[in-house]
């Protein structure tokens, strides 16, 4: 099969020009050609006026050989490569250790599911709730400011993606095509089948919801066992070695493999595992706030008149300014036609998020604009992020009344340093609500001088940017774990034998499909040493 990248047609094109496209690029007989497929479908509005739909197609043709061979210098056209998953070990029947999972978010989630398939049943241990009893609870929050702190945006069945605008695109390098099993996976469960060809693929809340409990099922009818409100509060090391956990400060769990797929927000249990002398340090991560404007300005700042095609959806963006004191500023997360989300998980702190459904249709398009800090920002050691984090996040709900509402200040008071006192047409999504105030004393000087500077700029990129009536929603401070529990070349922690650090919360991935990714990846690597093990003792 043949691969051909960067095959431009315009937006509008009609269903026969693409096969016309084929033949032509290639230069064969139209009678040559026997099948294609989408492989990967983008576009190119850097010149609105003039957006071009760009393809990757998979293609089988007559005289393959001959056709790759007179194509041999042309660096976009190139024998397809196999996106097969294949797994490195297969039980026919099960063995008597068990791996465990801590976390049943996308890394979780695809780590059991990968071991269950293999035949391995782990054993999931997941603080919060099933998605649906977990959604009860994350509403419970946005329609009565009441908190669940075990069961919410950050804790339950699917992980914080869940209440999240569901992206499945990323940047990490994946030369096994682990987010191909990934994708495909989701499909088998119920996500649009678009989501395997198209550029910016996403799913949105409603559709994860049904779609993860569809992957439970798959894992507890293969031998696995998903267990909900079962908190690992401890764990049980012995000479460097894992020898098991704790859950819910009571039960004793003996396993020597256990994945831990926290997810950032787990402060308590990072705390815990730095007690038992776990090796971890503390990294970068960014903060910020929260950024609205009406969708339909975005599309048509992108997409000028071809704004609402469908092909093109609700228009998304990404842009970047480094402020004159050194920080970088840019925008984290963008949600077309979504809200901004409640996403705290301790009582007394206010944190935003960003959330889209499958249809982006909602009224604004929100972004974090968050400012680049380092372990530099907050020094004393890996939990220091953490503190860092608490800190701004209480003084956010301080400014915001006290009540879970969240504090918002329009970008045109916010740049002149005033408070704002009413709204304009721009109408805050944020549940519980917002309290109008001024956001200067909300994140560090640095920070608010950044972003100051850096929303007059964005406005050159995307006009209307920078309008006054956008609204600004405090505080951003979860964009990514503020540590990482380092591991080596084998996947596990450096100095503790039978823990595999893996996903978001440890500091290996940045949202649903890299997190998905390492889950696959650490799963594979507890596989072989399960069953090289079990296979020593026989």
């Amino acid at each position: 099969m043949i691969r051909i990248t960067e095959l431009r047609l315009p937006l509008d094109h009609i269903p026969e020009a693409l096969p016309a496209a084929i033949i032509d690029r290639l230069g064969i007989a139209g009678t040559d050609l026997l099948n294609f497929e989408v492989f990967k479908r983008g576009y190119d509005a850097r010149k609105r006026d003039a957006i071009v739909l760009v393809y990757t197609l998979d293609i089988q043709v007559n005289n393959e050989a001959e056709v790759l061979a007179r194509h041999q210098h042309d660096q976009h056209v190139r024998v397809a490569p196999d996106t097969n998953y294949k797994f490195v070990a297969r039980l026919d029947a099960p063995v008597e250790a068990r791996p465990v999972i801590v976390g049943f978010g996308p890394c979780g989630l695809m780590a059991a599911l990968v071991l269950a398939q293999m035949g391995l049943r782990p054993i999931v241990l997941e603080r919060g709730k099933k998605v649906r009893e977990r959604t009860k609870d994350t509403w419970g929050l946005w329609r009565k400011n009441k908190l669940n702190t075990q069961s919410n945006v950050q804790f339950g069945e699917g992980g914080a993606g869940t209440f999240s605008d569901g992206k499945l695109y990323s940047q990490i390098k994946d030369p096994h095509h682990y987010g191909r099993k990934v994708l495909t996976e989701f499909v088998k469960a119920g996500a649009p089948e678009e989501i395997l060809y198209v550029s910016k693929p996403h799913i949105g809340t409603f559709r994860l919801v049904s779609m993860i409990e569809n992957m439970r099922t798959e894992i507890e009818s293969l031998g696995g066992e998903i267990r909900f409100e079962q908190q690992v509060t401890d764990v049980i090391i012995e000479k460097d070695q894992l020898r098991g956990v704790i859950v819910n400060s009571e039960q004793e769990l003996r396993t020597d493999h256990v994945i831990l797929a926290l997810g950032h927000s787990a402060r308590d249990t990072f705390e815990m595992l730095h007690e038992r002398g776990v090796f971890m340090e503390a990294k970068p991560f960014s903060i910020g706030f929260r950024i609205e404007h009406p969708q339909s300005l975005i599309d048509r700042a992108r997409f000028g008149k071809s704004a609402g095609n469908p092909l093109l959806g609700a228009a998304d963006y990404k842009i970047v300014h480094h402020a004159k004191n050194g920080r970088g500023v840019y925008s984290f997360c963008m949600c077309p036609g979504g809200r901004v989300v409640a996403a705290t998980s301790e009582e007394g702190h206010v944190v935003t998020n960003g959330m889209s459904q499958y249809s982006r249709n909602e009224r604004n398009a929100n972004a974090g604009i968050v400012v680049g800090i380092t372990p530099d920002d907050y020094p004393g050691g890996p939990l220091a992020g953490i503190a860092f984090q608490r800190q701004w996040e209480k003084r956010a709900y301080e400014l915001g009344g006290g009540t879970y509402e969240a504090p918002a200040q329009l970008v045109g008071d916010f740049i002149k340093g005033k408070a704002s006192t009413s709204l304009g047409d721009v109408i805050p999504s944020y549940e519980p609500g917002v309290h109008l105030t001024d956001l200067a004393t909300a994140l560090p000087d640095y920070a608010i001088q950044a972003i100051r500077e850096a929303l007059p700029a964005f406005d050159r990129q995307i006009k209307g940017f920078n309008r006054y009536d956008a609204v600004l929603t405090g505080v951003e401070t979860r964009t990514s774990s503020p540590l990482r529990i380092t591991r080596g070349e084998n996947l596990q922690s450096l100095n503790i034998r039978g823990l595999y650090p893996a996903g978001e919360g440890a500091g290996y991935a940045g949202g649903i499909l890299s997190a998905g990714v390492d889950g696959i990846k650490v799963a594979e690597t507890v596989a072989i040493d399960l069953i090289k093990s079990c296979t020593a003792q026989y």
